[in-house]
């Protein structure tokens, strides 16, 4: 073959060479039951049609490229988001195993997560045995301060009750009686990554807020005049949440991050590793009981959690990821209200200057027709973004998007003259928005890695923002929220917009307008 240990060649190179393309096509020929050329590209040109489209939008039971994860992915990461915790999965080791390589690719970090390792034998008689030993192990070799168990879709279809199976083990033995482990069931095959986000949150807050499961009082609520802060599943939660400490510090309010996995997911490289690192204490997660209200970044991604912390008393705020002008005065205006701080003049003047970085830059956005996929609230945040900058975000697709989300997307859209001609697709999926793209063709597309597909079929500019980012690396380092963050997105757009204008000009012939100055 064309590698050798001499000299040794990148895959981009590599698989170019003649072996190995010989070997690519003998593939193809002998063992994919490959259509001739022509006829595939007879196929390829026809799912391009309106004919198509109407009968991909009619299907029902099948799911192509959804934009969207599973519940216990979810779950692991509002685990991380707690002082020395450690995710455990109730389920086979292979399933664990995207769940760390999916975040590590995004994050370009380590993330420590273990398994219960169920096999055959515990999908016929339990997992019971599988949760002792595992609980026990995990506790010996990681020593952490707290263990979040949630389940994959073996241990939900034969019924594992979690609750049951954690009283057992400590029965056993496993870890101490007083020992915190929390957990959720997060069935795969329902729901989505949000789901299963919310399912492991509001878990935590029983956990901690109704007496740890028995092994201690209920807590009762005395209002300290703090408020909590839930970021929500968000790909740029190292970014995001160091940019709401520092709003929330020029506030000068007191406050808790409800799961803080910003240092968990951006270590230092100074010759230690850390298996932990950050994350909200349990002490204040404890104490956040007390806080006068909650607020939740993002809506669709903490319904069930922030019912449970509004049966405790507390008053909750939501949002949708909110991005831009509107989306920042909002959410800054109920901190302002909820903890009776003003916002000082130096956020004021950071919201100066959107308005004039928008000022400046809004002719080359003005009239875009843009694609959006993506989960609801950061769909729903991009979309009012693109609004105030007078574009049209034509085509929205949320895959573990609602009725009730599509009805506030409807409701956004009406208040812009700009949202006109533009419609939400809730549980659709990437395939459905390639015959979009192809019947209905816009100017870009903002999304994630997945992108790059439709990208390469509709050549439709895709700007990454989502999750995940697989194939670029450091997005989550930077804010998408505030002000600041707001500023980052326009950049970003702006930047494809130009790159767009540049990559299409051809020397000789319409390089009149290869402009030095944009």
């Amino acid at each position: 073959m064309s590698q050798n240990a001499e000299k040794i060649l990148d895959h981009f190179d590599l698989f170019a060479k003649p072996d190995y393309k010989e070997m690519l096509e003998g593939k193809r020929k002998n063992f994919e039951n490959a259509v001739s050329d022509v006829e595939l590209d007879r196929v390829r040109e026809w799912t391009k049609t309106p004919e198509y489209q109407e009968k991909n939008f009619a299907r029902e039971s099948l799911v192509i490229n959804p934009a969207k994860a599973c519940q216990p992915l979810g779950a692991v990461f509002a685990a991380v988001g707690f002082e020395k915790t450690l995710p455990f999965v109730h389920g086979s080791q292979g399933c664990v195993a995207y769940y760390r390589s999916h975040f590590s690719r995004h994050f370009k970090e380590p993330t420590s997560c273990v398994s219960s390792s169920m096999t055959e034998d515990a999908a016929v008689f339990g997992g019971l045995n599988n949760m002792i030993d595992g609980l026990a192990n995990a506790h010996a070799l990681y020593k952490p301060k707290m263990i979040a168990v949630s389940t994959t879709c073996m241990a939900e279809v034969i019924g594992d009750d979690l609750n049951a199976f954690i009283k057992g083990a400590k029965e056993k033995g496993s870890v101490p009686a007083d020992f915190d482990v929390t957990y959720a069931h997060t069935p795969a095959f329902v729901g989505s990554h949000i789901t299963g986000y919310d399912n492991a949150m509001k878990g935590i807050v029983e956990h901690f807020w109704d007496g740890k499961a028995g092994t201690t009082p209920k807590l009762e609520r005395q209002p300290n005049g703090s408020i909590n802060f839930i970021g929500g599943f968000d790909g740029y939660t190292v970014g995001n949440m160091r940019e709401i400490k520092r709003l929330f510090d020029l506030m000068e309010i007191k406050y808790t991050i409800f799961g803080d996995n910003s240092d968990v997911w951006d270590t230092p490289a100074d010759g230690e590793f850390r298996m932990y690192d950050g994350g909200t204490t349990l002490e204040d997660a404890a104490n956040a009981i007390h806080a006068v209200g909650t607020i939740s970044m993002q809506e669709f991604c903490t319904e069930k959690t922030l019912a449970t912390i509004a049966a405790h008393g507390q008053e909750v705020a939501a949002f949708n990821h909110p991005i831009g002008l509107a989306g920042t005065d909002k959410f800054l205006q109920e901190v302002s209200r909820l903890t009776g701080k003003p916002i000082p003049e130096a956020i004021t003047k950071e919201r100066g200057r959107l308005v004039d970085a928008i000022g400046d830059s809004n002719a080359h956005i003005h009239g875009k027709k843009f694609a959006i996929f993506g989960d609801p609230d950061l769909c729903l945040g991009l979309a009012a973004f693109l609004l105030e900058l007078g574009a049209e975000p034509t085509h929205i697709v949320a895959t573990n998007g609602n009725k009730a989300w599509e009805e506030k997307v409807r409701q956004l859209l009406a208040s812009s003259p700009f949202g006109a001609n533009c419609k939400a697709y809730p549980g659709k999926d990437l395939w459905h928005l390639r015959s979009l793209l192809f019947t209905e063709p816009v100017d870009f597309m903002i999304g994630s890695t997945y992108g790059k597909y439709l990208e390469r079929d509709t050549n439709t500019p895709l700007i990454r923002i989502g999750f995940p980012i697989a194939d670029r690396h450091h997005h989550h380092r930077y804010p998408v929220w505030g002000y600041q963050g707001s500023l980052n997105v326009l950049v970003k757009i702006l930047d494809k917009i130009f790159d767009e204008i540049d990559k299409n000009v051809v020397a000789g012939k319409n390089d009149i307008s290869f402009d030095i100055i944009r």
